[in-house]
C-alpha cells in the first residue's frame, strides 16, 4: 500500500492536491492512503513514524517550520522518504538538491495536473513498481483485476469468491480450485492461510493466534497445521517492507 503525506497551510490547495494524486492512483489501480497535515510542525511530531509515508508533498512557504525545515527534519531519520516542494517560486534549486527532492510543483503551474502525474511517475520509475494486473473469467463476465486490490480469495460452496476493493469491496465468483489460483498467484505475495483462503500478505496486518487479521477488520483462520508457515511468511514479508 502507498502512503502519501500532503504538508500544506492552504487547506482548499491541499483538498485539491489529493484530488489529483487520488486520481492517479486509482486510474493505475493502486491502494493507497493519504494523510493532510496543516504544519510542518504537525509533521515534524512524526519523528521516525514518517518513515510510514512513500511520498511527501511539502509546501515550502509554511508559518514557523517551512517546508525546507520540515524536509531537513525527515531526511534525519529517513533518507528513502521521497521529498517533493510545492511552491509558488522557483529559486530553492540548491536546498532541493541538498534534500534529495523528486520534484519541484509550481502551485501556479496551468498544467498542475500534467505536472503531478509526471512527478508520481517518477516515483514509481525509482521504486521500480510495476502494477500486476490479470485477468479472469468471472460469473459476472471478464474482468482484468488490479492484484493491488484483490484482498482475498475464498473457496465457498464449490466456486471462488474474490474480495476487491474498487470505490467499495466488491465480490466476484468464478469456478476453478483455489490450488490453480494458487499457482497462478505464486508469484505475487498471495499466502494460503488455510485450505479456503488465498490472502493478499499486503493487507495482513496482525496474525494473532490461529487467525489473521486483515488491514479492513476482517479476521480469518488459520489452522494449527498452517499457523508457523503463516506466521513465517508475514515476518519475512514485514522485514522486505
Amino acid at each position: 500500500m502507498f502512503r502519501i503525506a500532503i504538508c500544506d497551510d492552504e487547506s482548499v490547495f491541499a483538498e485539491e492536491l489529493k484530488g489529483l494524486i487520488s486520481g492517479y492512483m486509482m486510474e493505475k489501480g493502486l491502494v493507497f492512503e493519504i494523510d493532510t497535515y496543516s504544519s510542518g510542525e504537525a509533521l515534524v511530531k512524526l519523528g521516525i513514524e514518517v518513515v510510514r509515508y512513500t511520498a511527501v508533498f511539502l509546501d515550502i512557504n509554511m508559518e514557523k517550520i517551512d517546508g525546507i525545515m520540515t524536509a531537513e527534519k525527515i531526511r534525519e531519520v529517513s533518507r528513502e522518504v521521497f521529498i517533493v516542494f510545492v511552491t509558488v517560486y522557483v529559486n530553492y534549486s540548491l536546498e532541493g538538491y541538498r534534500l534529495d527532492a523528486v520534484r519541484y510543483l509550481l502551485k501556479s503551474n496551468a498544467n498542475f495536473q500534467s505536472t503531478v502525474n509526471e512527478c508520481m511517475d517518477a516515483i514509481m520509475d525509482k521504486l521500480n513498481y510495476t502494477v500486476a494486473i490479470k485477468k479472469f473469467d468471472f460469473k459476472e463476465g471478464t474482468k482484468e483485476v488490479s492484484l493491488e486490490r484483490l484482498l482475498y480469495i475464498e473457496s465457498r460452496l464449490h466456486k471462488l469468491e474474490f474480495h476487491v476493493m474498487e470505490d467499495d469491496m466488491k465480490i466476484y465468483t468464478m469456478y476453478e480450485t483455489l490450488n490453480a489460483l494458487e499457482d497462478r498467484l505464486a508469484a505475487n505475495k498471495f499466502v494460503r492461510i488455510h485450505q479456503s483462503y488465498l490472502v493478499n500478505i499486503k493487507y495482513i496486518k496482525n496474525v494473532i493466534r490461529y487467525k489473521v487479521v486483515l488491514t479492513n477488520g476482517v479476521e480469518l483462520v488459520i489452522p494449527k497445521v498452517r499457523y508457523t508457515y503463516v506466521r513465517e511468511q508475514f515476518i519475512s514479508y514485514q522485514g522486505e517492507v
